[in-house]
């Protein structure tokens, strides 16, 4: 059975996209060279991962560690699993300012849990890309995009494009002097020349979006 390598060579990666796209070879080398994210070595807990990444939905960072915070002092563990959320009724993870629709994301990733339904991270390293994406997305509250974010900055999966997003869609508008951010569809053809490293193609998509923004605060990703 094939096993995925976590992380990739970022300059291996680097000389190829500025061979296939010299538009975004030009704001490649204006940003310089995109690192090695150390997360790609460090060891982590999917189920955890999962359920941090549903409370940090649709809200800033700093609102959403607060909550999370608040949930981990509720049930006594800096581990998110159905095991410790299950030492809390709902009253009491929604005073911690859990939403009713995360409520249910929550209840339901642990009952996904309990039934063996979550791959650990050494699953993990023996399925590729769509078989993770086809397993977690079944879980309320956990959509593509959520998975491929786990992809990227906690597996180092090397050929993984974000589609749906927008900082990435506003990043190739910019790259590609568009009037209109692509749509989805127009950007997953316009990435087919980025393989196999459409995941350092998209570091650099967002970092070049974020360069238009003037005074622009970081805001943490669910995966940081």
């Amino acid at each position: 059975m094939a096993r995925h390598q976590r992380g990739f060579d970022t300059g291996a990666a680097f000389a190829h996209l500025a061979q296939v796209d010299r538009r975004l070879a030009v704001w490649m080398r204006r940003l310089g060279v995109i690192e090695a994210d150390p997360r790609w070595r460090a060891g982590f807990d999917p189920v955890d991962a999962l359920a941090r990444s549903i409370l940090y939905q649709q809200l800033s960072g700093k609102a959403a560690a607060t909550i999370v915070g608040r949930v981990e002092a509720a049930i006594g563990s800096d581990r998110l699993h159905a095991d410790t959320l299950g030492r809390c009724d709902d009253a009491t993870l929604r005073a911690c300012g859990v939403s009713g629709n995360k409520l249910l994301a929550l209840r339901d990733l642990a009952l996904h849990e309990s039934r063996g339904d979550i791959p650990s991270l050494r699953r993990m390293a023996t399925m590729d890309d769509a078989a993770i994406i086809a397993a977690l997305v079944p879980v309320r509250g956990i959509g593509r995009w959520t998975v491929e974010m786990m992809l990227m900055f906690r597996l180092g999966r090397p050929d993984v494009l974000p589609a749906e997003d927008l900082g990435v869609r506003q990043g190739a508008l910019m790259v590609e002097g568009l009037e209109a951010r692509p749509t989805p569809k127009q950007l997953a053809a316009l990435g087919e020349r980025w393989a196999p490293y459409r995941s350092y193609a998209s570091f650099y998509l967002w970092r070049i979006a974020d360069s238009a923004a003037v005074a622009k605060v970081s805001t943490k990703r669910s995966q940081d």
